[in-house]
């Protein structure tokens, strides 16, 4: 899907933010709230309130990604925390958007 080298971060948003926003308003909101550039690169995953859909927003180097997913049952599990964001590893995103649970102690395992 996106290449994740090493010094690829994966930003994850802990609080809903409304995903009617596409490229401006969560370009917006990775400027103002994170303080990063989301042209670095780096990936920022956002979700809704209901938890059912996200965004994924990234610069692929020639132009920015939107991409977006809507569960049709269920929520996504999403990571909790203190702060407007967490970190997580490729292979934490992975299980995130295939339905696993990522821990804060950075273990993931099948619920």
């Amino acid at each position: 899907m996106f290449d994740c080298t090493p010094a690829t971060r994966i930003f994850v948003a802990l609080d809903p933010v409304d995903l009617r926003s596409s490229f401006n308003g969560l370009s917006a909101w990775v400027q103002q709230r994170l303080a990063e550039d989301p042209l670095s690169g780096h990936l920022y995953v956002f979700t809704n309130r209901q938890r059912n859909r996200l965004k994924i927003l990234v610069w692929d180097g020639s132009g920015l990604w939107c991409c977006a997913k809507r569960l049709e049952r269920g929520r996504f599990l999403w990571p909790q925390g203190e702060g407007l964001h967490t970190v997580l590893r490729a292979e934490e995103l992975s299980a995130l958007l295939n339905g696993l649970e990522v821990r804060e102690r950075r273990g993931w395992y099948r619920r």
